[in-house]
This record gives structure tokens, C-alpha cells and sequence, in this order.
């Protein structure tokens, strides 16, 4: 199982890529680059490039909105170039909130966007010239479709280092479950839960399993985890609490109701009723009650949380759902923590 951590993107970012050296040498195999509304990581993702040596870089994540399809292409194969084959393009639909709020762009169709943007980028990878005639984008864009007629086909100048890169597609609804299990190397899901990933997501991994390329390899499954190493219940308890806040900010207060894709995964695991109580008391400014409101269960399932043998169980259960990188963020503010966090990490995922 390789080890993943999210890389801070608010601040300091200089410093954090000179802790990220240490990180690399204590076991780290992969580096997530979040974007959101901060600086653009694509500046970031190169920078550690030129820092590291064998560091997996991905992009956690590029939306597909802000980026033409064919400059997703462009950025992937870049990356890749400057890394010697370490990047791994991780993608997703994002939000309104970012998307028209930052950007300016109609989020729409988001399924169908995503389906036509890993077919071009495929084709910019491969050096094909880039042609695609589809709902969403029209390449190259023809007078029928309000260009200028001048556009032709045109292929990647440069010769990629990898003529396919890993794509990793973030979801959590059915359908872009499935979307990223028929098309994607592999899939990031958020709050991961392995005693009900069958529950929630297994009939939408079948499904795009059933239309996936069977000369691919399986899809692999990238987990978003919190984690704490500890024994001693007080340092336990307070790491618990910190998840619990997490939790109830998404489950609760990511969008309201019936649009709340966190919520909507915390009932397919089973807790229909916590998570409606977690909802409600949330939305109306009891944050801390909410978050006493989430199931013990569910807290500790998808977090990394208590001594090592614990972990190592957890670690485990994960494994056998079929998880290949755990995306794992140390609760310690501490450097030295999380360091000796991902080194004992590591020992532990063998």
C-alpha cells in the first residue's frame, strides 16, 4: 500500500516543500497538490518536482472547468516531463461555488464533461491530432459551431515521457463512481469508509467495471484518511475530536439539503438517521452538538486513529476493500510529528 499525504497550499509554501525533501526520505510515496482558490498548483507541482527525486506528484485536484481539455493534456504531459514520470493527473468536477463563483464558468453536465475531457486528453497524450465532436466541446471548434473555420486538428508538439499518465478521478455520487472505474486509472473518494464501501459504492464500481477495457490493470483506489498514532487516550480522544468537526462541517453544512453529496454518503454507509440529525442541527448553528450527534462508528471508520495495532487493523480492512494509496493527513500542527507519523506509517503498511 503506498502512502499519500495532501500538501498545504495556504501558506509558506517554500517551507513546505523543503519539509516535503523530508518527507520523501521517510517513506512518502505520493504528494496530493490541492487548488481550490489559491494559487494555481501547476506552479507548485513544478517547483517539487525540481525539489524530489522519487516523489509521486498529483494534482488533488485540477477541476474541469477552469482548463480546456486540451491544456489539461498540455499540463499533464508538462508535469510529467519536469518530474521524470512522476505526475499523476488527479481530477474532478469541483463545485458551483468555485467554479462560477472564482471562475465564471457554467458548472454543468458535469458527468458528461468529465467523460469528454479524459477523451481528449488521451488524445493530446497520445500525439493525436485532437478531434471531438461532442456536446460539450467541439475540437477543432468549426463555424457551425461559432468559430472561425481556420481551426485544423493539431498533435502535441513534444513527445511525452509516458504516452498514458495515471488519471484519478475524485467522486463520490453513483454515476461518477462508475465513470471512474469504466475510464480512470484510478478513483479518490472522501471519508472512506470499508465496512460500507460495498454498501455505498460497490453496484457503481461494478458497473463501470462491466464497460471498463479489460487489458487495463484494475482500478486503483485512492483513500482520504486522517491520522493520529497514539496510545494515549487523551491525545486519542482530542484527535477524534478534531475528525468529528470535520465531519459534521461536510456531512452538515457542505450544501443544503438534498444537495449534499457528503450526506448523501453517509446515509448509503447506513446512517440515514445520524446524518440527517447532523444536517439539521448543523444548518441551524449547533455545530458542536452536530458534531456530538456523529455515530462513534463512523468517526473511527474512516479515520487512522489509536496505537499501532489499531492502525495496522484499520490498515487492513482497507487493503482487503481493495484501497492501493492512502491519502493521509497527520492531525499534529507539529513538524516532527508528522514526520515520525508517515515514518511509522510506512512500517506499518509494509
Amino acid at each position: 500500500m503506498r502512502i499519500g499525504m495532501p500538501i498545504p497550499y495556504s501558506s509558506g509554501f517554500r517551507e513546505t516543500v523543503e519539509e516535503l525533501v523530508e518527507f520523501e526520505k521517510a517513506g512518502l510515496d505520493v504528494a496530493f497538490i490541492a487548488e481550490a482558490y489559491s494559487f494555481d498548483s501547476v506552479s507548485q507541482m513544478g517547483y517539487i518536482a525540481a525539489k524530489t527525486s522519487t516523489l509521486n506528484i498529483a494534482s488533488g485536484i485540477l477541476n474541469i472547468y477552469s482548463r480546456t481539455p486540451s491544456l489539461l493534456g498540455m499540463t499533464a504531459a508538462g508535469l510529467d516531463y519536469v518530474s521524470d514520470g512522476r505526475f499523476i493527473l488527479g481530477l474532478g468536477a469541483s463545485g458551483p461555488q468555485v467554479v462560477e463563483g472564482f471562475h465564471g464558468q457554467r458548472y454543468t453536465a458535469p458527468l458528461a464533461r468529465t467523460r469528454e475531457v479524459v477523451d481528449i486528453i488521451n488524445q493530446v497524450l497520445a500525439r493525436q491530432p485532437v478531434v471531438h465532436d461532442g456536446p460539450q466541446f467541439h475540437v477543432p471548434l468549426t463555424s457551425e459551431h461559432g468559430g472561425s473555420g481556420l481551426g485544423k486538428p493539431l498533435k502535441l508538439i513534444n513527445h511525452p515521457v509516458r504516452p498514458r499518465i495515471p488519471l484519478v478521478l475524485a467522486a463520490l455520487g453513483p454515476k461518477n463512481v462508475a465513470l471512474a472505474a469504466e475510464l480512470f486509472d484510478g478513483w479518490e473518494p472522501l471519508f472512506y469508509l470499508p465496512e460500507g464501501a460495498g454498501r455505498a459504492f460497490g453496484t457503481a464500481l461494478a458497473e463501470g467495471n462491466a464497460l471498463r477495457d479489460p487489458a487495463r490493470a484494475p482500478l486503483e483506489i485512492y483513500a482520504d484518511t486522517t491520522v493520529e498514532i497514539t496510545g494515549d487516550p487523551d491525545r486519542e480522544t482530542a484527535a477524534l475530536q478534531k475528525v468529528r468537526a470535520h465531519l459534521a462541517l461536510y456531512i452538515g453544512g457542505m450544501g443544503a439539503k438534498g444537495k449534499n453529496f457528503y450526506n448523501d454518503v453517509a446515509v448509503r454507509y447506513g446512517f440515514e438517521a445520524a446524518a440527517t440529525e447532523v444536517q439539521d442541527l448543523f444548518l441551524s448553528g449547533k455545530k458542536a452538538e452536530a458534531a456530538a450527534a456523529l455515530p462513534e462508528e463512523l468517526v473511527r471508520g474512516v479515520s487512522l486513529i489509536g496505537d499501532e495495532s489499531r492502525i495496522k487493523d484499520r490498515l487492513q480492512a482497507m487493503a482487503e476493500t481493495g484501497v492501493t494509496t492512502i491519502n493521509a493527513t497527520p492531525l499534529s500542527p507539529a513538524y516532527d510529528d508528522r514526520l515520525a507519523t508517515i515514518r511509522k506509517l510506512r512500517e506499518l503498511a509494509g
